[in-house]
């Protein structure tokens, strides 16, 4: 793992934990074993975000990158990159019969019969708004809970959380990625103060992440306990219980796409941590005969050796350090291109900032 100085050690603590839900590289392992992940998203409008968030997954090291789209997207994305398994499942209104009158579970179920072949969802990139394709996504989401598949929402994904908050109520297994303004629209759908940007900008720089750490905790909480990454100047991660700021540096350009390689990295994460906890591969930690829940018992387990880690443990790790992959792709992205940065640059960073934060975990064949 190369030297990196910008990250401070306890960072650097926190990545070493992450490590251990990163499954070796072993000779025994079959096909799919190291994740299978689906993207949801993708339309006639949008289709590079759902390519930037399933070649993330894919770069990070997940074994079967998928995405499902609609018709007239599917073959864009093809062309794309030969690596993607693309599936042109989702209807529009422009492709069913009567758009005011559907079977929206019967629409789904193509997507549905995936399900269970897959690790993890990233739904969101590119979806865009369309009334059939977010009604047959929701039939989608509500059989992935019932099935206890994790899942990431971002972009037009949130908009169904706006919407109908009781999607993910309560739902532990998922993460939202909201940036300032899909935050800000939760939190007034689900009634929940908080700061304007102007009020915040006011703030000095300690106050502004106590502001939004208390915004991100409340609004984890009015939703049940779901775990979100708010996404900003510093990332705020929090189950409603337990919250992580990540200090990891990122790149100075706003150009659009960036969060895309967010959640393709989660979704992988995700893979791996269901891995992890099934016991894929031997490990020299001991069993942990006791859940984390508080604070505490999580801040113990990230700061314990030799011990297996809780779901809620891994679930705010794998977000957390989602997170810092994403950011270092953005800070290496920025050195080489600076300002004429695009998404395309972070996706060609992906692997080497897991190399550099992370590393090969101890028994990876990597050197033959």
């Amino acid at each position: 793992m190369e030297s990196v100085h910008h990250v401070s050690a306890s960072s650097k603590a926190l990545f070493n934990k992450a490590r251990k839900i990163v499954p070796p590289l072993l000779e025994k392992f079959h096909k799919g074993q190291h994740g299978r992940v689906a993207v949801i998203g993708g339309c006639a409008d949008y289709t590079g975000a759902p390519y930037f968030s399933s070649m993330a997954s894919a770069k990070l090291g997940c074994d079967m990158s998928h995405v499902i789209c609609e018709k007239s997207a599917a073959t864009v994305i093809k062309t794309y990159s030969p690596n993607l398994m693309v599936h042109p499942l989702l209807p529009s209104s422009d492709s069913v019969p009567n758009p005011n009158s559907i079977d929206a579970p019967a629409l789904a179920s193509p997507i549905i019969d995936m399900l269970s072949r897959l690790h993890a969802l990233v739904i969101g990139p590119g979806l865009g708004r369309d009334g059939v394709t977010l009604q047959v996504v929701t039939e989608v989401m509500k059989e992935a809970r019932s099935q206890s598949i994790p899942f990431v929402l971002d972009a037009d994904g949130l908009l169904l959380v706006t919407e109908d908050p009781g999607l993910v109520r309560g739902y532990k297994e998922c993460i939202l990625t909201p940036n300032v303004n899909e935050f800000s629209r939760l939190a007034k759908a689900l009634g929940i103060e908080v700061l304007s940007q102007a009020q915040i900008a006011s703030q000095s720089d300690g106050d502004k992440t106590s502001k939004e750490t208390d915004a991100c905790e409340k609004l984890s909480n009015a939703l049940g306990g779901v775990t979100i990454i708010q996404k900003g100047p510093h990332d705020v991660i929090s189950n409603g219980v337990t919250s992580i700021v990540s200090d990891i540096q990122g790149g100075l350009k706003r150009s659009g796409g960036q969060g895309d390689t967010l959640t393709g990295s989660l979704g992988t994460l995700l893979a791996w941590r269901d891995a992890y906890h099934k016991g894929l591969w031997e490990s020299d930690e001991k069993d942990n005969p006791k859940e984390a829940q508080t604070k505490q018992e999580v801040k113990e387990e990230l700061e314990t050796e030799g011990k297996r880690m809780s779901p809620v443990t891994t679930l705010l790790l794998a977000a957390w350090t989602g997170s810092g992959i994403t950011r270092e792709c953005s800070r290496r992205a920025f050195l080489a291109k600076g300002r004429s940065m695009q998404a395309s640059d972070l996706t060609d960073e992906v692997h080497e900032s897991f190399l550099a934060l992370i590393g090969e975990p101890e028994g990876s064949k990597v050197h033959l």
